[in-house]
């Protein structure tokens, strides 16, 4: 199976198309490499939008430039609630010529901490591309959970619901490390371009990590685990991986 890929001229990428809210990752094209920020205070939406459209301004570079965005939520949604969450956040990247009829090349990971919850959700940072010569793949895949990728509600989609038992929880990491890996090809990049791998879940998956994770490659850049939750009741897993990326924190 091979992914589809489209170039997003005007902001520098390609992604690879995706439900509503978000592609399923980005990749920088030949001259342009991504640019990784992060905000030191994690920023409300409205306020953190506003600090993006400063930064950008700040560096000139178009909003067209955005290509993804991390974000932290207090509480997994329902499935209505998620819905209405992506139905709003939309509405920005529409006005900043990113978001048409449906289609959306910004790539996000939107995951719920354990602890230390935000009273709202908030961004935690955001990649934009900047004019570059470079060697190195640029790329950030967008968080995946254990459920197939549509708009049915997360029970019909999810892998193994509700079996948090250690086979369980190994059928759905397989299933996540097999969509990066999907994702990996479709950008033309592998595991040993990746700089960071992040997973995101409450589960004890530390009989996992060896087995389903280090073993395939996934742990070569790193493996870096937050105590969180994917953004749906119900979803118990989650990763990302990002390549090369200069970083800048706010």
């Amino acid at each position: 199976m091979t992914l589809p890929v489209t170039i997003f001229a005007p902001g520098g990428y390609r992604y690879i198309p995706s439900v509503f809210q978000y592609s399923g990752g980005v990749a920088a094209e030949p001259g342009f490499a991504l640019q990784r920020v992060r905000f030191m205070r994690q920023l409300p939406m409205k306020e953190a939008f506003a600090a993006v459209e400063a930064h950008l301004a700040s560096v000139g570079r178009p909003t067209t430039a955005i290509a993804q965005f991390e974000l932290r939520s207090p509480d997994p949604f329902s499935d209505s609630g998620f819905k209405e969450f992506n139905s709003h956040y939309v509405q920005t990247l529409e006005r900043w010529g990113l978001y048409k009829d449906g289609v959306n090349p910004v790539a996000r990971t939107n995951v719920c901490p354990m602890y230390d919850k935000p009273t709202e959700s908030r961004v935690f940072g955001f990649c934009y591309t900047v004019p570059a010569q470079r060697s190195l793949p640029s790329f950030q895949l967008s968080g995946s959970a254990d459920a197939r990728t549509g708009n049915e509600p997360a029970h019909e989609r999810s892998i193994a619901w509700q079996d948090t038992s250690p086979e369980g929880l190994r059928t759905k990491v397989r299933f996540v490390v097999d969509e990066m890996e999907l994702r990996l090809k479709a950008l033309g990049v592998s595991w040993s371009d990746a700089v960071s791998t992040q997973l995101y879940t409450v589960q004890n998956i530390g009989h996992l990590v060896g087995e389903e994770l280090a073993k395939r490659g996934a742990g070569s850049g790193g493996l870096v685990w937050n105590y969180a939750r994917p953004p749906v009741v119900g979803l118990e897993y989650e990763m990302d991986v990002r390549g090369h990326a200069h970083e800048i924190v706010l």
